[in-house]
């Protein structure tokens, strides 16, 4: 769609996870589509997927350099059409991150993020 923007993806090889396809599809499809619109201001965006080892569990993240936000307003970033950015910013219906946390509770996960405004965020989440 925007063929014009310079964006580095970064993804690290051999991820595999055990789970329903198509609902960890919407899982990756929601954070990497938020990562996209939300890096859309920057002249070099960076989008990342990953993995980390976190108190002997496997952590995946979607990571972006984008608008990020404040982690003062992070306990809505999950609840079903609260959202951080004005609409008329960032276009969205505000259920995309309420929808990824019921996937991945429904998987025995856990999801959180960290931000800063201006810096970015990162989407962690873990599935049983």
């Amino acid at each position: 769609d925007h063929p014009d923007r310079v964006v580095d993806f970064i993804v690290a090889p051999g991820i595999v996870v055990e789970g329903d396809p198509i609902l960890l599809l919407a899982v990756l499809h929601n954070l990497l589509e938020n990562a996209w619109k939300f890096s859309a201001n920057c002249s070099r965006a960076r989008i990342e997927f990953g993995t980390k080892e976190q108190e002997g569990k496997l952590v995946y993240f979607v990571r972006d350099n984008g608008a990020g936000f404040d982690m003062a307003g992070a306990s809505k970033l999950f609840q079903p059409f609260e959202r951080l950015h004005h609409a008329s910013e960032y276009p969205g219906t505000g259920i995309g991150l309420a929808t990824v946390q019921q996937i991945v509770l429904r998987h025995g996960g856990r999801i959180w993020a960290e931000g800063a405004v201006g810096e970015g965020a990162t989407f962690y989440f873990t599935l049983q």
